[in-house]
């Protein structure tokens, strides 16, 4: 059936290659939306078209207290270079 050439031979002993890479600084930013759930909805949707957050990234919207208002809060972590 099959037939083994290489017996006695050693395995490769290839190491991987330690790449060391660059280390940088990140923070936390919070963005914070206040306006009405439609325009804080609208603005989210957006934000996600321009690539900047997913929509589930972001807090439900939460009801401020004056009529018609609602916030929704990202946390993001970002590059400080």
């Amino acid at each position: 059936m099959f037939i083994e050439t290489d017996q006695g031979a050693a395995a490769p002993t290839d190491q991987p290659v330690s790449v060391t890479l660059p280390e940088h600084n990140y923070e936390d930013v919070r963005v914070l939306l206040l306006g009405s759930l439609t325009s804080v909805q609208n603005t989210i949707a957006l934000l996600f078209k321009l690539n900047y957050a997913e929509p589930n990234d972001w807090s439900r919207p939460l009801a401020t207290g004056r009529p018609n208002e609602v916030m929704a809060i990202l946390t993001k972590r970002v590059r400080v270079d």
